[in-house]
């Protein structure tokens, strides 16, 4: 009876893991912001990269006490971090019933979860309930086929055969022959864990927590020396990040032209990109993610709350071979300066085709440099997004 009480003050612990871009921060959002389970979680948030992103969209319910961030890779640069933040949560425990651990996409479980074993002190204070991988339906294949050099792992395979539970992620991306053929090459990784199919990273979750799923016989059975702490572990060099975080507000039609190309010409490198971007004439974050060359970017409903000369930019690229000046410079491009050339009032000419008279009426409307007033009977307004005569110039 004693044991059994010791082993309920254990805080259960949640591993969410799978590739960059595969939903794991909209499936870590869905269960905060789910009202059925009644717990409350701290949270710890790991980046590749220097700057972190997914915390600053971390719902704002969410106790800030209990949100951890690591950036760097989990399972190895920062592993020690991740015994000291487990630590110094566990002081806090009144305040949450469980935790959950999002990794990077880059990292291989193994050393996180060998964690919970080989410490002294931390499988005292958690037990490890489950490992959750999300993998995209839309790029998995390839990734589990990609050939790494000699000594190299190749992440997505490993997150897949330590997973407990697998959702199939993104099927509205592909067809069901696909879809057969992605569980098909997953159950020969793993042929026990259960696949549940999602759209949106949209699963219930009760099938994600105290499920009590993680299963240490089966881990050995395929890594027999998965509790030895000095596992050789390499990461493919050719794989870096570059982050940039600057003060001012972008031209969105110049971002919008900038990323298109971008994702046209390098999409196949790019593994993962997301961002918050303050856009001139805009109240609103523009936050934006992206896997390959599938780009999502929208205005938000989170307004900034800082005035408009304090704004800063946040943006993260993963993949493979990228030039880190190149996009730091593109991005620093896309900045509007402080000085337009006209003020409100002045008489110019707006090309709409041909150019016609107008007046600027407001400056910086809705992310564009001018809204004007053509000099017509209907008094029509029109955009010129960026100040060059390409789109309005001086009478």
């Amino acid at each position: 009876m004693k044991r059994k009480m010791e082993e309920t003050k254990k805080i259960p612990v949640t591993v969410l893991t799978g590739f960059l871009g595969s939903g794991k921060t909209t499936l870590l959002n869905h269960i905060l912001n789910d009202n059925t389970h009644g717990m409350k979680f701290a949270v710890i948030e790991n980046e590749f990269g220097e700057i972190g992103v997914d915390e600053k969209i971390i719902p704002e319910a969410v106790d800030e006490e209990v949100i951890e961030v690591m950036n760097g890779c989990i399972c190895c640069t920062v592993r020690g971090d991740l015994v000291e933040a487990l630590k110094r949560l566990h002081k806090r425990m009144d305040k949450f019933d469980g935790v959950i651990i999002e990794t990077t996409g880059l990292a291989d479980p193994a050393p996180v979860v060998q964690t919970f074993f080989v410490d002294e002190d931390i499988p005292t204070m958690y037990s490890l309930d489950s490992v959750i991988t999300v993998v995209d339906a839309k790029v998995i294949l390839d990734r589990l086929a990609e050939e790494k050099p000699e000594g190299v792992e190749n992440e997505a395979v490993e997150q897949v055969c330590f997973a407990d539970k697998i959702l199939l992620n993104k099927t509205d991306l592909a067809d069901e022959t696909k879809l057969k053929k992605i569980e098909g090459e997953v159950r020969k990784l793993n042929p026990t864990a259960p696949i549940l199919r999602c759209m949106h990273s949209n699963i219930t979750p009760k099938e994600l927590l105290n499920i009590r799923a993680f299963d240490l016989k089966r881990v050995l059975d395929f890594d027999p020396e998965f509790l030895d702490p000095d596992q050789e572990h390499e990461h493919d060099a050719t794989v870096s990040s570059v982050s940039c975080r600057i003060k001012g507000n972008v031209n969105q039609h110049m971002l919008s032209r900038w990323i298109g190309r971008l994702i046209q010409e390098d999409g196949a490198n790019l593994y993962r990109y997301k961002g918050i971007l303050a856009i001139k004439g805009v109240e609103e974050k523009f936050i934006f993610q992206g896997v390959g060359m599938l780009f999502d970017g929208n205005i938000s409903d989170m307004k900034w709350k800082v005035p408009e000369s304090e704004r800063e930019n946040i943006f993260v690229f993963i993949g493979k071979n990228l030039d880190h000046q190149w996009l730091r410079d593109c991005f620093e491009a896309c900045i509007v300066s402080d000085q337009l050339r006209f003020k409100v009032g002045d008489k110019v000419q707006a090309n709409i085709g041909e150019y016609t008279n107008g007046t600027i009426k407001k400056l910086w409307d809705d992310g564009n440099a001018y809204r004007i007033e053509l000099d017509d009977a209907d008094k029509t307004n029109v955009y010129a997004p960026i100040d060059v005569d390409t789109y309005v110039k001086a009478r």
